[in-house]
C-alpha cells in the first residue's frame, strides 16, 4: 500500500535518514511548488518559498507527531511562508510607493479581453486564493483544509463558496460587450 510505504519513508526521515528525506523532497517538491506559485503568482518567489519550506521541514520533522498528517503539515508550512512573503511584499510596496510587479501586473488586460485563471486568481484575497488552491487544485477534502488553515469546517465551506463566486465574477469581467 502506498500510504504505508510513504509513512515508512516519513518515519525514517523523522529519525535522521537523509536518503528518506531526499525521497520526501522528490515526492512533494512539485506539490509544494505548485501551491506556492498559485499563492504568490511569481515563479522566483515560489522557488524560494519551496526551498525554505523543505529546510523548515528538515529541521522540524522530528517534532511531527503523526506521520499520516505529513501532507497537510507540509502544506501548512508552505501556506504560512507564502502569507509571510505576501505581507512582506505589501510592506515593501507601501514603503517604496511603486507598484509591486506580479504576473498579473505585467499585463493589464483590456476590459473586453477575458482574464486568464492566473490573472483572476491573483486578484482574489489571500484567503480566497488559498482555499481554492487547496480544494480545487491540490484536491484536499474540507476536513483537511480546516486542519491546514486552522479554521472551522463551516468556515471552509462558506469561504470556498465565496471564493468560487468571486473567481467567477473576476473571470466574467471580460464577457462584457
Amino acid at each position: 500500500m502506498v500510504d504505508e510505504e510513504l509513512n515508512h519513508i516519513i518515519h525514517r526521515a523523522k529519525h535522521g535518514d537523509k536518503e528518506a528525506f531526499a525521497q520526501l523532497v522528490k515526492r512533494y517538491k512539485g506539490h509544494v511548488y505548485r501551491y506556492a506559485a498559485g499563492m504568490l503568482g511569481d515563479r522566483m518567489d515560489a522557488e524560494d518559498v519551496s526551498q525554505e519550506a523543505f529546510i523548515k521541514v528538515y529541521y522540524s520533522l522530528s517534532g511531527l507527531d503523526n506521520e499520516y498528517a505529513f501532507s497537510s503539515w507540509i502544506i501548512r508550512i508552505v501556506s504560512n511562508l507564502c502569507k509571510d512573503r505576501l505581507k512582506k511584499r505589501t510592506k515593501e510596496q507601501r514603503m517604496s510607493d511603486e507598484p509591486n510587479e506580479t504576473i498579473a501586473d505585467q499585463h493589464l488586460p483590456d476590459p473586453l479581453e477575458k482574464l486568464s485563471i492566473e490573472e483572476a486568481m491573483s486578484r482574489l484575497t489571500v484567503e480566497h486564493r488559498e482555499i481554492l488552491l487547496l480544494h480545487e487544485v491540490q484536491g484536499y477534502r474540507y476536513e483537511e483544509i480546516a486542519d491546514i488553515m486552522e479554521i472551522p469546517l463551516g468556515t471552509v465551506k462558506s469561504r470556498l463558496f465565496a471564493a468560487r463566486m468571486v473567481l467567477r465574477k473576476e473571470l466574467g469581467k471580460g464577457d462584457r460587450g
